[in-house]
Protein backbone atom coordinates (compact mmCIF):
# COMPACT_ATOMS: atom_id res chain seq x y z
CA UNK A 1 0.00 0.00 0.00
CA UNK A 2 1.38 3.38 -1.06
CA UNK A 3 0.92 6.27 1.05
CA UNK A 4 0.66 9.98 -0.64
CA UNK A 5 3.41 11.79 -0.02
CA UNK A 6 3.98 14.40 3.09
CA UNK A 7 3.66 18.00 2.87
CA UNK A 8 6.55 19.38 4.57
CA UNK A 9 6.92 22.82 6.50
CA UNK A 10 7.83 25.34 4.45
CA UNK A 11 10.53 25.99 7.40
CA UNK A 12 11.01 23.28 9.99
CA UNK A 13 14.26 25.11 11.84
CA UNK A 14 14.17 26.21 15.47
CA UNK A 15 16.19 29.27 14.76
CA UNK A 16 14.90 32.91 15.11
CA UNK A 17 14.44 34.64 12.05
CA UNK A 18 15.78 38.61 11.83
CA UNK A 19 15.03 40.74 8.80
CA UNK A 20 18.25 42.31 7.98
CA UNK A 21 18.27 45.66 5.96
CA UNK A 22 21.33 47.25 4.40
CA UNK A 23 22.27 50.33 2.54
CA UNK A 24 24.15 49.66 -0.66
CA UNK A 25 26.89 52.57 -1.49
CA UNK A 26 27.30 52.96 -5.15
CA UNK A 27 30.21 51.70 -7.05
CA UNK A 28 30.53 49.60 -3.56
CA UNK A 29 30.25 48.82 -0.34
CA UNK A 30 27.64 48.91 2.28
CA UNK A 31 25.65 51.76 4.50
CA UNK A 32 23.96 51.57 7.33
CA UNK A 33 21.90 48.37 8.28
CA UNK A 34 18.50 47.89 10.03
CA UNK A 35 17.77 44.28 11.70
CA UNK A 36 14.77 43.36 13.47
CA UNK A 37 13.61 40.01 14.68
CA UNK A 38 10.22 39.22 13.27
CA UNK A 39 8.02 35.84 13.95
CA UNK A 40 7.85 35.00 10.72
CA UNK A 41 8.60 35.34 6.80
CA UNK A 42 4.93 36.41 5.94
CA UNK A 43 4.16 40.02 4.72
CA UNK A 44 2.35 40.89 7.95
CA UNK A 45 6.18 40.49 9.35
CA UNK A 46 8.02 41.68 6.58
CA UNK A 47 6.50 44.76 5.40
CA UNK A 48 6.14 46.69 8.57
CA UNK A 49 10.07 45.84 8.34
CA UNK A 50 10.65 47.54 5.32
CA UNK A 51 8.07 50.62 6.25
CA UNK A 52 10.67 51.00 9.33
CA UNK A 53 13.64 51.00 7.70
CA UNK A 54 13.71 52.48 4.40
CA UNK A 55 12.71 55.50 3.11
CA UNK A 56 9.67 55.35 0.11
CA UNK A 57 11.58 55.53 -3.24
CA UNK A 58 14.70 53.92 -2.49
CA UNK A 59 15.38 50.63 -4.79
CA UNK A 60 14.73 47.58 -2.90
CA UNK A 61 16.36 44.61 -3.38
CA UNK A 62 14.64 41.33 -2.53
CA UNK A 63 14.50 37.34 -2.85
CA UNK A 64 11.84 35.87 -4.82
CA UNK A 65 9.41 35.87 -1.72
CA UNK A 66 5.90 36.84 -2.17
CA UNK A 67 5.84 38.33 1.40
CA UNK A 68 7.15 41.56 -0.83
CA UNK A 69 4.85 41.67 -3.51
CA UNK A 70 3.10 45.20 -2.06
CA UNK A 71 6.21 46.99 -1.50
CA UNK A 72 6.13 48.16 -4.92
CA UNK A 73 2.22 49.77 -3.98
CA UNK A 74 3.87 51.26 -0.91
CA UNK A 75 6.07 53.63 -3.03
CA UNK A 76 9.17 51.54 -3.12
CA UNK A 77 11.01 50.30 -6.48
CA UNK A 78 11.10 46.73 -6.35
CA UNK A 79 14.15 44.39 -8.04
CA UNK A 80 13.65 41.00 -7.03
CA UNK A 81 15.86 38.01 -7.53
CA UNK A 82 14.70 34.73 -7.30
CA UNK A 83 17.11 32.27 -5.63
CA UNK A 84 15.78 29.23 -6.56
CA UNK A 85 17.69 27.81 -10.03
CA UNK A 86 19.39 31.20 -10.36
CA UNK A 87 22.61 31.67 -12.62
CA UNK A 88 24.34 33.39 -9.41
CA UNK A 89 24.28 31.67 -5.98
CA UNK A 90 22.54 33.83 -3.20
CA UNK A 91 25.95 34.75 -0.97
CA UNK A 92 26.65 36.90 -4.49
CA UNK A 93 23.36 38.50 -5.75
CA UNK A 94 22.50 39.20 -1.98
CA UNK A 95 25.97 39.94 -0.67
CA UNK A 96 25.61 42.99 1.79
CA UNK A 97 22.55 40.57 3.53
CA UNK A 98 24.93 37.59 3.66
CA UNK A 99 27.76 39.06 4.61
CA UNK A 100 25.47 40.78 7.38
CA UNK A 101 24.08 37.84 8.79
CA UNK A 102 27.78 36.04 8.39
CA UNK A 103 29.37 38.89 10.67
CA UNK A 104 26.16 38.87 13.16
CA UNK A 105 26.77 35.62 14.03
CA UNK A 106 30.25 35.56 14.69
CA UNK A 107 29.88 38.55 16.68
CA UNK A 108 27.57 36.61 18.84
CA UNK A 109 29.57 33.29 18.67
CA UNK A 110 32.73 34.92 19.39
CA UNK A 111 31.77 37.79 21.61
CA UNK A 112 28.96 36.08 23.35
CA UNK A 113 30.22 32.67 22.86
CA UNK A 114 26.61 31.82 21.39
CA UNK A 115 24.58 32.45 24.81
CA UNK A 116 22.29 34.95 23.73
CA UNK A 117 18.68 34.27 25.44
CA UNK A 118 15.49 34.78 22.79
CA UNK A 119 14.46 37.20 25.17
CA UNK A 120 17.67 39.81 25.32
CA UNK A 121 18.02 39.09 20.67
CA UNK A 122 16.73 42.50 21.04
CA UNK A 123 18.75 43.91 22.46
CA UNK A 124 22.02 42.39 21.14
CA UNK A 125 20.82 43.21 17.73
CA UNK A 126 20.25 46.98 18.56
CA UNK A 127 24.08 46.81 20.00
CA UNK A 128 25.27 44.96 16.55
CA UNK A 129 23.22 47.61 14.55
CA UNK A 130 25.30 50.20 16.67
CA UNK A 131 28.45 49.08 16.19
CA UNK A 132 28.11 48.42 12.43
CA UNK A 133 26.70 51.89 11.44
CA UNK A 134 29.17 53.09 13.33
CA UNK A 135 32.47 51.36 12.02
CA UNK A 136 33.92 53.89 10.25
CA UNK A 137 33.54 56.75 12.04
CA UNK A 138 36.07 59.29 11.97
CA UNK A 139 35.17 60.76 15.28
CA UNK A 140 35.88 57.44 17.23
CA UNK A 141 35.73 59.47 20.67
CA UNK A 142 32.44 60.76 20.17
CA UNK A 143 31.04 57.31 20.16
CA UNK A 144 31.34 57.40 24.46
CA UNK A 145 29.55 60.73 23.91
CA UNK A 146 26.63 59.85 21.63
CA UNK A 147 25.64 56.84 23.31
CA UNK A 148 25.59 58.95 27.13
CA UNK A 149 23.67 61.48 25.14
CA UNK A 150 21.07 58.85 24.04
CA UNK A 151 21.01 57.19 27.65
CA UNK A 152 20.11 60.92 29.33
CA UNK A 153 17.52 61.20 26.11
CA UNK A 154 16.35 57.84 26.46
CA UNK A 155 13.08 56.67 29.06
CA UNK A 156 14.15 54.32 31.83
CA UNK A 157 14.22 51.16 30.71
CA UNK A 158 13.77 48.54 34.29
CA UNK A 159 15.54 45.35 34.41
CA UNK A 160 12.30 43.86 34.63
CA UNK A 161 11.28 45.11 31.55
CA UNK A 162 14.62 43.78 29.99
CA UNK A 163 14.42 39.85 31.10
CA UNK A 164 10.52 39.52 30.33
CA UNK A 165 9.52 36.45 27.97
CA UNK A 166 9.37 38.25 24.65
CA UNK A 167 5.88 38.29 22.47
CA UNK A 168 8.21 37.61 19.36
CA UNK A 169 9.71 34.10 20.27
Amino acid sequence: MLLPPRRRKKSSTNKTLVAIAIEMLEPRGFGRVRLQRIADDSAICVVPFVQDSIEPGSIVRTDGSAAYRSIKELGYEHQRTVMLGADQPAHVSMAGVHRVAALLQRWILGTHHGAVQPSHLDAYLDEFVFRFNRRSSNFRGLLFYRLMQQSVHTQPYPYRDIVKTSTHA
